[in-house]
């Protein structure tokens, strides 16, 4: 029977597993218990049926593998050109599977205990420079509907550093203005309030406007569209590609050649916010990350903005190297 967690469209998938009830188990558990997203249940399940793939092709199966085949798959993986983050993740699924198998009494010993560790180089978040910024929100003119909705979901990236899921989840009763708080529902169905600046407030007083907002719902077509705070044309709650498209349209506008994204807002926001003193708690709280680890990253930015500045800047300085934090110089 196909699990209700999984989406239609990877039924044929589901089909496959069948032939391992662990495996839809595991899933279950993953959604159930976890409360893992269905996109994380997706990549948990890609990376399964490749790994029955490849058992299969060595005639074996998930609940026979040894230590080996299983580092033999994951070895395939990075010779097929995938990403670290990829195949770290692909070791994830494996490990919790084994694990899981072991709690269910499946199988006696976990054989991933001793595969080889798989370190995910740190990417460096991508962030605008604050006049970019100022180039890209001030641009944007009040004097249509779609230009206020524009302005009042860029302003919201840069103010919070949302996701885009979070921005286009957002209801009205999310909004509270008396508090300068919004409420924010993140991964895990987790909740979060995080201040709105004046800026933004502004553009969303704006767009929630009869001239704004309600322009666009009068050709909403579902009363479920009333309660999103951000609609498109038809009066719809704003989709991923419309939120990726409209920032990308106002950042062509501003003249800004980088790519431009709703996720470059939101580092964008944390790195500004630490370099100009903030706590990184603080920013771990206001971005909605499980780990400070995370919100880490965006201090290797700053330290290179402020060794940037320091060796151009200061007196005693000329001539100096500062290394980047990758290794890389400064000169």
């Amino acid at each position: 029977m196909q699990s209700p967690l999984l989406p239609l469209r990877f039924a044929h998938d589901v089909v496959e597993l069948a032939s391992q009830p662990e495996l839809e188990a595991y899933l279950t558990y993953l959604g159930v218990e976890k409360g893992r997203s269905p996109r994380t249940l997706e990549s948990y399940r890609r990376d399964l049926l490749g790994l029955l793939t490849s058992l299969d092709e060595h005639g074996t199966s998930v609940l026979q593998a040894s230590a080996q085949e299983l580092d033999g798959y994951l070895t395939s993986l990075r010779r097929q050109g995938k990403s670290p983050a990829t195949v770290a993740r692909a070791r994830s699924s494996l490990r919790g599977l084994y694990r899981f198998l072991v709690d269910e009494g499946v199988i006696a010993e976990d054989p991933t205990a001793t595969t080889g560790s798989l370190r995910v180089p740190s990417r460096l978040p991508k962030a605008l420079t604050e006049e970019e910024i100022a180039s890209l929100l001030d641009g944007i003119a009040n004097d249509d509907p779609l230009s206020r909705r524009d302005r009042a979901l860029l302003e919201l990236f840069y103010a919070t550093g949302a996701r885009v899921t979070e921005a286009i989840g957002l209801n009205l009763e999310d909004l509270a203005y008396d508090d300068g708080l919004l409420r924010i529902v993140g991964k895990g169905d987790k909740e979060r309030l995080v201040p709105l600046g004046r800026s933004a407030q502004q553009a969303l007083a704006l767009w929630l406007e009869p001239q704004g907002r309600q322009q666009l719902l009068a050709n909403a077509t579902s009363r479920l569209d009333h309660r999103a705070v951000f609609v498109n044309q038809r009066g719809q709650r704003l989709s991923r590609q419309g939120a990726h498209l409209a920032v990308q349209k106002r950042a062509r506008a501003a003249g800004i050649q980088s790519d431009v994204s709703p996720h470059v807002l939101r580092h964008s926001c944390a790195t500004h916010m630490l370099s100009r003193g903030a706590d990184v708690r603080i920013v771990q709280e206001l971005l909605g990350h499980a780990s400070v680890a995370t919100t880490q990253l965006y201090t290797k930015v700053t330290n290179e903005h402020l060794a940037a500045a320091y060796a151009q800047a200061h007196p005693r300085a000329a001539g100096a190297q500062v290394r980047h934090t990758n290794g890389s110089r400064l000169s």
